[in-house]
């Protein structure tokens, strides 16, 4: 009963993503795979991101089961067809050597709950228990393989570990519903599809990101508002690039933005910049007024004496940093500023929390832009939420479910903003 649940909740979601998919005539799907192949006498290999975090405690309970509940709808839509599934997924990050504390098993109990079926847990990914567990599946049967991280080879993308992978689990078919590790070249997710005859489809949640993040960059309904927050301007400067060409406007926040006032000569006390930086963030305010873009940057901002959350704080003007504090918010005037700017948006992307938000004194300018967004939302505008420090916010303030779509990939979905082709995506069969 509980996986129907979810399952119908999602379905609204992954029906719109099947509709737009596709209308786009992108990559293969999970109904364009029932087309093609008998799944009831199928073995499908699913790459699935079950990466849930565990309780620091004990290491084994699950504290935010999320990332099993957005697998649900694929996994019950395979279930329904009859296909018999391997699951390879990954937890944490080990050393390529087998190590206990990152084994999958404590996903076992809620991901068999989820599903409504006994999930069967294999030692191993790859080699003769696991071929003969997955022999023995029926039809609807579920094999978890352990971590595919206990193989070098699964980071490295080698093709005898991907070729052992496609062997070992019998597959006839491959599904990849892992947005989150798909801008990762490795072997579960890209070098596997070459060893498997059948076809290789995205799995709805996979399908969901790619109608959201690439449809606001390729086609969106404008004006089109892109949202950029983070502490380094050197990890955000593709995709501000990217957003340059693309978008209305682009407000930045966080603590990049005090490298963005260096460059413009303003005294920025003891607050966080990348001296080596100072040039491109030049560069890219030129760029923005040679391509008529808004590009909006705060103007005032919190500071504290101290990076702590019993620090001596104030808001201040840009202008006006006293030597020795350091920023770690927008002020309320900016928070207002980006607010009434994004207000006639139809289209709005956000990455990046705007400053400290883990720290109540410094999360206001963060939660502004959450009330904001689900507050727009409720009223048609399209909001994306790019994954990361931006989820974990939304979440924060209670408002996940409030917006249109929360990726499940903080590195894919900067990626995908920045037009660069995933390895896991461009695996993929044409629709």
């Amino acid at each position: 009963m509980l996986a129907k649940q979810i399952a119908s909740k999602a379905g609204n979601a992954a029906a719109t993503a099947r509709r737009s998919l596709s209308a786009g005539a992108a990559k293969l799907g999970l109904e364009g795979l029932a087309n093609k192949v008998d799944l009831s006498k199928a073995r499908v290999l699913i790459r699935l991101d079950l990466n849930v975090p565990l309780s620091k405690e004990d290491g084994v309970t699950i504290t935010d089961d999320t990332r099993l509940r957005a697998v649900v709808p694929t996994m019950n839509f395979l279930k329904e067809q009859g296909a018999a599934v391997a699951i390879a997924t990954h937890i944490g990050r080990p050393k390529g050597e087998p190590d206990p504390k990152f084994s999958v098993a404590p996903v076992v109990g809620r991901l068999s709950e989820l599903l409504d079926t006994d999930v069967v847990k294999v030692d191993d990914c790859v080699g003769d228990d696991v071929k003969k567990a997955c022999d023995a599946m029926p039809s609807g049967g579920v094999v978890l393989l352990e971590n595919v991280r206990f193989h070098k080879g699964e980071t490295k993308n080698h093709d005898d570990f991907a070729a052992a992978l496609a062997a070992s689990s019998g597959a006839t078919a491959y599904v990849n519903d892992a947005f989150g590790t798909a801008h990762r070249a490795h072997a579960s997710t890209e070098g596997v599809v070459k060893h498997i005859s059948g076809p290789a489809a995205g799995g709805f949640l996979m399908e969901k990101e790619l109608v959201y993040i690439k449809g606001a960059i390729d086609a969106p309904k404008r004006p089109l508002t892109a949202i950029l927050g983070g502490a380094k301007v050197s990890t955000k400067i593709p995709v501000i690039e990217s957003m340059l060409d693309k978008c209305d406007s682009v407000l930045i926040g966080g603590g990049m933005i005090f490298t963005f006032y260096k460059a413009m000569g303003h005294s920025v006390g003891a607050s966080l910049i990348e001296e080596d930086m100072i040039p491109m963030a030049k560069d890219l305010i030129a760029k923005a007024e040679a391509k008529g873009v808004e590009m909006l940057l705060p103007t005032d901002v919190v500071v504290a004496d101290k990076f702590a959350a019993d620090a001596a704080s104030k808001t201040v003007a840009v202008d006006g940093i006293p030597d020795g504090w350091l920023g770690l918010d927008v002020g309320p005037v900016t928070a207002a500023k980006f607010s009434s700017t994004v207000a006639s948006s139809k289209t709005i992307v956000w990455n990046g929390p705007m400053g400290v938000f883990e720290i109540d004194a410094f999360a206001k300018g963060t939660f502004a832009i959450c009330d904001t967004l689900a507050e727009l939302t409720s009223k048609g505008c399209i909001t994306i939420i790019g994954g990361g420090d931006s989820v974990a916010a939304v979440e924060k303030a209670g408002l996940a479910d409030k917006m249109s779509h929360i990726s499940t990939g903080g590195g894919a979905s900067l990626e995908l903003l920045e037009g660069k082709v995933l390895p896991g995506v461009a695996a993929l069969d044409e629709a």
